[in-house]
């Protein structure tokens, strides 16, 4: 950021650290054997395109970076969908039953998005879990929920709705203090952000709050 820059004000949009979202692997085994929760093989990025750009250009070329890279490591073709809600955000769906490979294709879309310009549009990530059925977890987790990552602090949260714009607080803090050392969470609980009917769950609209 230059001189004038400074004295006008201006500040250049900051990127959102990225490499956070590759600590997910590992807080996705602290889930499983903690909470006996397990990746529900779906994630979703949420953002809001700018006003005149079109969306179709970028989904088609994320498409594209998507099916280049399975095919290099010789897997299937990825499942990419997207869908718009009531707030006017846009979500880019993945399905993939790896944790690893859904983070991958995750970060391929937010540093696709922000390569197009749309960096500040960036909402969050949202990566669902599921109850494993493992009956070795003592204190297992009965319901799914969502680790939720903040694209503009780098930040994560746990989100475990329970019903009709209900959420499960006490849920979601137990999840903080297992993930405190494996992920950067959000310190701010004013930040965790209520998501309600995620696109995730299979509702087939998604709200972001």
């Amino acid at each position: 950021m230059g001189l004038l820059d400074t004295i006008l004000g201006r500040t250049k949009p900051v990127r959102a650290n990225l490499d956070a979202l590759f600590a997910l692997p590992t807080a996705a085994v602290t889930l499983q054997t903690s909470a006996g929760l397990v990746t529900s093989g779906h994630a979703g990025v949420c953002f809001k395109p700018p006003t005149g750009q079109s969306f179709e250009e970028v989904q088609a070329e994320l498409e594209q970076v998507l099916r280049t890279g399975d095919q290099s490591a010789g897997s299937g073709m990825p499942e990419v969908r997207h869908v718009g809600d009531r707030f006017g955000y846009r979500w880019i769906l993945i399905d993939c039953t790896a944790m690893d490979d859904l983070v991958t294709r995750v970060h391929v879309v937010h540093s696709s998005l922000e390569d197009a310009g749309w960096s500040t549009q960036l909402l969050c990530s949202v990566f669902g879990f599921v109850p494993s059925g493992a009956d070795d977890v003592t204190d297992a987790v009965s319901r799914p929920l969502y680790i939720v990552y903040l694209a503009k602090r780098g930040t994560f949260y746990p989100f475990a709705p329970t019903g009709e714009e209900e959420r499960d607080s006490e849920l979601e803090l137990r999840i903080r203090s297992l993930l405190g050392s494996d992920l950067p969470v959000e310190s701010d609980l004013s930040r965790w952000f209520p998501l309600w009917d995620l696109p995730l769950s299979g509702s087939g609209t998604g709200a972001a709050h």
